[in-house]
């Protein structure tokens, strides 16, 4: 049996980090609509249980640590809303979970940005599947940012020491 409202979050979660990151460090308003697309209200003005699932997955993640926001707008979304240290170390980090395998004639700068947790996220969005996209959120959400190693950037920066001090 299929846990749809499982795949929505995942969907939810990954679409709402990518807006955050794409806009960083500037924080921002995050909406629903956004997100989800347009939904309605009923004939007593209150929003679809996926709207309000929706918003539930933005304030769970500022619970959790991934986002901070000032205010709510209403029910629409959050205000001033940006990614925490944790979730853009996250983001950044190059991810051990590989979909897709990079071409070894890209230059090493364009092959370390798609190997990074955000790349994922992205091309786990744009193939719209469900299994893809929840297990890329479920490996960012099982992660503790750890400190960079600095050999992480050995192929990107010539002559760097081998006894270089972590970056973080």
């Amino acid at each position: 049996m299929s846990h749809l409202h499982i795949d929505d979050f995942s969907h939810d979660v990954a679409r709402i980090l990518m807006q955050a990151y794409m806009t960083f460090p500037r924080p921002g308003a995050l909406y629903v609509e956004d997100v989800i697309g347009p939904t309605e209200v009923d004939d007593v003005g209150l929003h679809s249980p996926r709207h309000m699932a929706c918003l539930g997955a933005m304030l769970w993640l500022a619970e959790e640590g991934y986002l901070r926001y000032q205010a709510t707008i209403f029910e629409e979304g959050l205000e001033q809303a940006v990614l925490t240290n944790k979730a853009f170390v996250l983001l950044t980090a190059l991810s051990e979970l590989r979909f897709d395998s990079t071409d070894p004639q890209l230059p090493a700068t364009v092959q370390h940005e798609r190997a990074t947790l955000a790349e994922q996220f992205l091309r786990a969005i744009r193939s719209q599947d469900s299994v893809r996209t929840t297990a890329v959120v479920r490996y960012l959400l099982s992660r503790q940012p750890s400190p960079v190693q600095a050999e992480e950037f050995s192929d990107l920066i010539p002559n760097l020491p081998a006894d270089a001090p972590s970056l973080l």
